[in-house]
């Protein structure tokens, strides 16, 4: 059978900005004859997330990450269905998702590699799985119940940075339920503003590519910061630092803005940050979902309850067309998405 799929056709250099070109669609023969334990899928959802530009580089400055390798095939979180079967664990009609997911239309993979899913656990949307009831939604509840110290009735503020993003829309929705008095988002422009306090509950909401961040910030956070969900890093993150109480706690989810540089993971901060940090005895630690699966289970249950009650509200962008898979990146390293970017196959 013939099965399209991307190769990274070129690397942007640990200082460069990725492109549609780094990235090549290919239409190869994929001879489906099984071994035991193989499973032929058909993809239907693949998933581009801001981690995946760490793997572009020859090394990727994470232990737990490999990189990509020039003209093989790229891979990531995918969800899609099983045709043909020969591991035990799975039958024809499966759906079944992966971290590991080949981009590639069709796909011969092992079956250790899979685990099957349950439509309902994402109120029958499939690419749930890929967010906000996949590890998306895991990074954001686990983030948030390992190292933000919410307390119910503790009248706390939160801020996330890169809050119309996949992980940072969840996370704002989770620190609410989880009982912030206030959650302020961070993005980059007023139609994300408007979604995430008129469609996500988030009490206020700043534009830092047309506000300035640390007024902004004095304004909707009165009482100061509490508990920081951070996306992006850079100055951003500098100025919400600048503005947290004592005792407060930084989630150190991830550093987007520090991505397209060849600087170490976490990267440094500035001596003032540093300073700020710890005269006010504030908790920073890198947070790594991977170290918490033990707790998974019970967390995507919890997220899926949230969903179908109408509690938590999942935000997509969807772009269809596996041969747009690059530009569909590039356009989410870029804030060119509003929730989860998700590739329809």
């Amino acid at each position: 059978m013939q099965v399209q799929r991307v190769v990274l056709n070129s690397r942007p250099g640990t200082n460069g900005v990725p492109v549609p070109e780094n990235f090549r669609l290919e239409e190869i023969t994929l001879v489906p004859d099984l071994k035991d334990g193989e499973v032929l899928v058909r993809t239907l959802y693949l998933s581009v997330d801001p981690y995946m530009r760490c793997r572009m580089n020859e090394d990727s400055g994470a232990e737990y990450l490999t990189s990509w390798q020039l003209s093989e095939c790229l891979d990531g979180g995918g969800v899609g269905v099983v045709q043909t079967s020969r591991c035990r664990t799975f039958t024809e009609g499966d759906v079944v998702t992966s971290f590991n997911w080949p981009w590639q239309t069709q796909a011969i993979v092992k079956g250790n590699a899979l685990k099957k899913v349950d439509p309902q656990l994402a109120d029958g949307h499939l690419s749930y799985f890929l967010g906000a009831v996949g590890l998306t939604g895991l990074t954001a509840l686990l983030g948030i119940r390992e190292k933000g110290n919410v307390t119910k009735g503790a009248d706390q503020t939160m801020v996330v940075s890169g809050a119309a993003g996949a992980c940072g829309s969840l996370a704002g929705q989770i620190g609410r339920l989880d009982g912030c008095a206030r959650v302020v988002g961070i993005c980059g422009s007023d139609e994300k503003c408007k979604t995430l306090k008129e469609d996500l509950g988030f009490s206020a909401a700043v534009n830092y590519r047309r506000e300035d961040v640390a007024v902004r910030l004095k304004e909707s956070c009165p009482d100061g910061v509490d508990v920081y969900f951070d996306n992006v890093g850079g100055p951003i993150s500098d100025a919400v630092i600048s503005q947290m109480n004592h005792c407060g706690h930084v989630v150190l989810c991830g550093q987007i803005s520090q991505y397209n540089k060849d600087v170490p993971y976490p990267p440094p901060l500035s001596e003032q940050t540093e300073e700020i940090l710890q005269s006010r005895s504030i908790t920073r630690e890198r947070f790594v979902v991977l170290s918490y699966m033990s707790k998974a289970e019970a967390g995507l249950c919890e997220l899926s309850q949230w969903i179908k009650s109408g509690q938590i509200k999942v935000l997509e962008t969807v772009v269809s067309g596996i041969e747009n898979i690059g530009g569909a990146f590039c356009s989410m390293m870029a804030g060119g998405n509003i929730g989860k970017q998700i590739v329809k196959i």
